[in-house]
């Protein structure tokens, strides 16, 4: 039978995990911050394991190859955007890029002959003094690669701003943690002392995990936003079979976020969604090879942007 979601606003996931190895886990860091830690409602230390950009890349990233950087062979009917150099190579993509179809990279690229940001303005219907038509903006993203319509797209540099927030965002939290510290030397059979060349035993300086009572990953897919784009129903469909199989596929894959921090997943309930549960990954992309056979869009498959043409 066909995938039937909920007529609730939202599905909201909570997903169990731990540690594939040991206790300790390595959090998500920032250059002016180090760990994200937190204290939530009630004093409990917790801490950020992986942020909602993090995770949207992550998503995302099912979807790709990781050898080619193209989308996978379930992905590639959807009309998608590659960035290529003048011998074709592929770039980056608006799968990959962090501001998608408003990346940097394809508005100075050159495509059919405009420039990018010519040519999105006009997909875009973009006019001065004139409101912006949204509606007719999310057919148009459709049409260019509807990832987008579930990870968002901030069109910042086009003299007009039209933005399309997130429909599936995630986080992963720690909570009721404590750090685990350790540290270790780099050993040289042949010199003792350490040079500033890399020679000898060097110390290496002391790192910080953590150990956690409970790792929580909880993902919001936002069905009335979906439903809202104002769509028609094949093409809210796709969306919404898209967003179920990219959260299965991701779970039912390696969650290695770093080096130090490889995670499992222990359990999966839907919240707020009476007896509905998560398909496994298999039959959701039946669910998404179908949806895509039922919609028609203008230019399947890629459509190609030059970075650094020579005028």
């Amino acid at each position: 039978m066909p995938l039937e979601l909920p007529r609730t606003p939202r599905l909201v996931f909570d997903v169990r995990m731990r540690p594939v190895a040991g206790s300790a886990f390595q959090p998500t860091g920032f250059p002016n911050l180090g760990p994200a830690e937190f204290t939530r409602p009630g004093g409990q230390p917790s801490l950020l394991v992986e942020s909602v950009q993090s995770m949207a890349n992550h998503l995302e990233g099912v979807g790709i190859d990781a050898a080619s950087g193209e989308p996978i062979e379930l992905l590639r009917p959807l009309p998608w955007l590659a960035v290529r150099d003048d011998a074709g190579r592929l770039l980056t993509s608006s799968r990959r890029e962090a501001h998608r179809l408003a990346s940097a990279y394809v508005r100075d690229a050159t495509i059919d002959g405009q420039t990018g940001g010519d040519w999105l303005r006009d997909r875009l219907g973009l006019k001065e003094k004139a409101p912006l038509d949204m509606p007719a903006i999310y057919r148009a993203v459709l049409e260019l690669d509807p990832m987008c319509l579930l990870h968002g797209v901030f069109f910042a540099n086009l003299d007009r701003t039209p933005k399309v927030r997130r429909a599936i965002s995630a986080t992963i939290e720690a909570h009721n943690v404590a750090p685990a510290v350790s540290s270790g030397v780099k050993l040289d059979p042949l010199q003792a002392t350490g040079t500033k060349e890399g020679y000898g035993y060097v110390p290496l300086p002391p790192r910080q995990d953590f150990v956690a009572d409970e790792i929580a990953l909880t993902v919001v897919i936002d069905l009335e936003q979906i439903r809202g784009y104002g769509l028609a129903f094949e093409q809210t469909r796709l969306l919404e079979r898209l967003a179920a199989w990219e959260l299965a596929a991701l779970l039912d894959g390696p969650l290695r976020l770093r080096s130090r921090c490889d995670l499992e997943v222990e359990s999966v309930t839907a919240r707020g969604a009476d007896g509905f549960a998560l398909p496994p990954v298999e039959a959701l992309a039946e669910e998404v090879a179908s949806a895509i056979d039922a919609v028609t869009f203008e230019t399947p498959g890629e459509r190609t942007a030059v970075w650094g043409a020579k005028g």
